[in-house]
């Protein structure tokens, strides 16, 4: 089999190294992309990660394609129904960093409500003047979760420790968790009535595109503050600045945003724009969040701990094993 590892660094190849004993591996830094889908028509399992964009285009170019191994929960950077259509399966790492995107969740908000970034830039300054960096406890305050799958349900169990009061929606409650979690689920529209802190959990798609719109942030608390640790098209970026600019909103901790792979690349940004590929207005307003003070934004890496990451590349190895034993696990399509 022609195997191919997309986006890879030298420490991540340890776990999948040794699939070279019976296999053809490569491992290629650069993501995979409709650009350069072709240089790889002859692979037969690919694993990427999640900046790779594997739609028709790509899978056009890749006839010889049986499996998709990406290293991610998430699988909205995947054509799933074009796969189907193809016969090419599709597996996933359905749970490594619960704890750890929860965590970061945490992180995020903790820097958001401390102003934890500015006050470190006038430090190292040498300016210790307290101005403006009055910040606000977590503790008695209402958090709303969105989303109560396993990371969810970390955040959850995180906020209780600072003693803050938990809310959640879920198209599909778990009633057992909040039962034995101690918190109540409500509709979505009373969530982001009555949440101080609102943090996303849900699934990138269709039916959650822009699910905070400029109707969803007329709906919070004045001086709200949002996190989102999930996909970058869950928020109209440009509605979350309106609420920013309004005050509607205190701050927002965004380790996603909508065009975050194209803004990596300042060449495929120009290049994508002049061929209109990409939401030239969505673009610049990534670029307007990334220079105000109270939103806090870190480059899609909440998943990014040294145990997390091993989790992932231990199954993605396992579901590769498993499809060549023809036992294939972990699969969506």
């Amino acid at each position: 089999m022609k195997i191919v590892v997309f986006e890879t660094e030298e420490w991540e190849m340890a776990p999948l190294r040794s699939l070279a004993d019976a296999h053809d591996v490569t491992f290629v830094p650069e993501r995979l992309k409709p650009a350069n889908a072709a240089a790889y028509a002859d692979a037969d399992i690919i694993s990427p990660f999640v900046y790779s964009s594997i739609d028709a285009e790509t899978l056009a170019a890749m006839p010889n394609l049986k499996l998709i191994a990406t290293r991610s929960t998430g699988f909205d950077h995947i054509d799933v129904e074009t796969c189907k259509s193809r016969g090419v399966a599709v597996a996933t790492v359905p749970t490594y960093g619960e704890n750890t995107v929860a965590e970061h969740v945490f992180a995020l908000l903790l820097a958001v409500s401390h102003k934890m970034v500015e006050a470190t830039d006038r430090t190292r300054r040498g300016d210790f003047n307290q101005a403006g960096l009055q910040g606000f406890d977590l503790m008695g305050k209402t958090i709303g979760i969105v989303g109560t799958g396993h990371i969810g349900l970390n955040t959850i169990r995180i906020a209780r420790g600072f003693a803050m009061k938990v809310i959640a929606h879920d198209t599909a409650p778990d009633h057992a968790a909040a039962r034995e979690m101690g918190f109540d689920y409500v509709p979505f529209d009373d969530l982001l009535a009555r949440a101080d802190v609102i943090s996303l959990h849900v699934p990138g798609g269709a039916d959650t595109d822009h699910m905070i719109d400029e109707a969803a942030f007329d709906k919070m608390k004045q001086g709200a503050v949002i996190i989102n640790t999930a996909r970058g098209n869950l928020i109209d970026v440009n509605a979350l600045l309106k609420a920013l600019a309004t005050g509607k909103l205190a701050g927002a901790g965004l380790d996603v945003l909508p065009e975050e792979p194209t803004i990596r690349e300042e060449a495929e940004l120009l290049r994508s724009v002049y061929l209109r590929r990409h939401n030239l207005e969505t673009l610049l307003a990534d670029h307007v969040l990334l220079h105000l003070r109270n939103v806090v934004i870190t480059p899609h890496s909440a998943f990014n701990t040294r145990e997390a990451m091993q989790r992932i590349l231990v199954t993605t190895r396992a579901n590769i094993d498993a499809y060549l034993a023809g036992a294939p696990l972990n699969l969506v399509s």
